[in-house]
């Protein structure tokens, strides 16, 4: 059986989705405070990340997939449940060296209790950024996402976040903590006459980034928000970003007049 680990927004929507119409058994949990709009979540605490662990084990979960939106938890150490005393320090170590490094803890953690962390896109591979949608992208809008994709490249090392926009060779904003819409609505409300071209939105996976976890996404919100910071485009990577919700994207994207596209 298969732990659905859930956080907010689509994507564990768009899983659990999928794996209802394959007849999959599966369970959600979520961090208390963050739990997603789906039936019978079991709530956890890190306090208790060794017990969540042991639960786990003994419902007969053997793979885990985590998926969605989560801020990092105050942790009460007072609270800590005996079967967490190795666990929780070990993330309090590595939780201000960046997002990554978190996370290859975590993944760390689940699969040293036996349990087989899978990516959102083995779980539901459909949902995979391929080809393109809408019109096609014009030469100035390559040549942004192609310096948009160098920028995040030479960004990789300090463990920044998976996006910019780039407009006529100028990085008008990088996705840090805040997230996507953050980035866009700081480009939105700032970019005043500062590049004379619309500008793309880039979105790709950090160097060396292990995808099973906090893979990127986009849906039908990113275009809107693209759009109200006043871009013509967005690129992805191929193969390494989640699309929810294509129809709509799709949708949104003609009535906007954004290119959306995979680059390599």
């Amino acid at each position: 059986m298969l732990a659905l680990v859930a956080g907010r927004g689509g994507l564990p929507l768009a899983l659990a989705s999928a794996l209802q119409r394959a007849g999959r058994p599966f369970r959600v949990y979520a961090l208390e405070g963050f739990a997603p709009d789906l039936p019978d979540v079991t709530l956890f605490r890190v306090e208790a990340l060794g017990r969540l662990l042991r639960d786990m084990r003994k419902a007969g979960i053997s793979e885990v997939c985590f998926a969605g939106a989560m801020q990092r938890p105050p942790v009460d150490m007072a609270k800590l449940h005996p079967l967490s005393l190795s666990l929780v320090p070990r993330l309090m170590k590595v939780i201000g060296k960046g997002d990554d490094r978190l996370l290859r803890e975590v993944i760390a953690i689940f699969e040293e209790a036996g349990l087989q962390v899978r990516g959102a896109h083995e779980v539901s591979p459909d949902l995979l950024a391929t080809g393109a949608v809408g019109r096609q992208p014009t030469e100035a809008e390559r040549t942004d996402a192609a310096r948009g994709a160098e920028i995040l490249s030479a960004l990789g090392p300090l463990d920044l976040g998976q996006g910019c926009v780039v407009a006529g060779g100028l990085c008008l904003g990088v996705e840090t903590l805040q997230g996507t819409d953050a980035m866009l609505g700081f480009v939105a409300e700032t970019r005043g006459g500062l590049a004379k071209t619309a500008g793309v939105f880039v979105k790709r996976a950090k160097p060396g980034q292990d995808l099973r976890i906090d893979m990127p996404t986009i849906g039908p919100d990113t275009v809107t928000a693209a759009a109200r910071a006043g871009l013509s485009g967005i690129a992805v990577q191929e193969g390494a970003v989640l699309v929810l919700d294509r129809d709509t994207l799709s949708r949104r994207a003609e009535e906007a007049g954004i290119a959306i596209w995979a680059q390599p």
